[in-house]
């Protein structure tokens, strides 16, 4: 675990809002590829300069995609705003 790497506490949380429905083959370590979602936000490099430890690019690249067109993302940040202003 990198040190900027979400708390336990931070994945219980998205890890309930994330969808939990496994369609054709077992997906990788969520908690990893959201991770590693976020630190390409955060530090604004290329997909393909991920580090190794993230996992492949495409793995990560692609599963922003998808949930960025499901809407996945939006859900989460509105859970975390809600969550924030409690």
């Amino acid at each position: 675990m990198v040190r900027s790497d979400m708390t336990d506490l931070e994945w219980e949380f998205i890890k309930a809002v994330l969808p939990n429905k496994i369609r054709g083959k077992q997906r990788v370590d969520d908690r990893r590829v959201v991770n590693s979602i976020f630190y390409v936000l955060r530090t604004g490099i290329p997909w393909a300069d991920l580090p190794s430890e993230y996992g492949p690019p495409t793995t990560v690249y692609n599963r922003f995609n998808r949930c960025s067109y499901a809407g996945h993302w939006d859900r989460i940040m509105d859970a975390i705003r809600l969550k924030t202003l409690c």
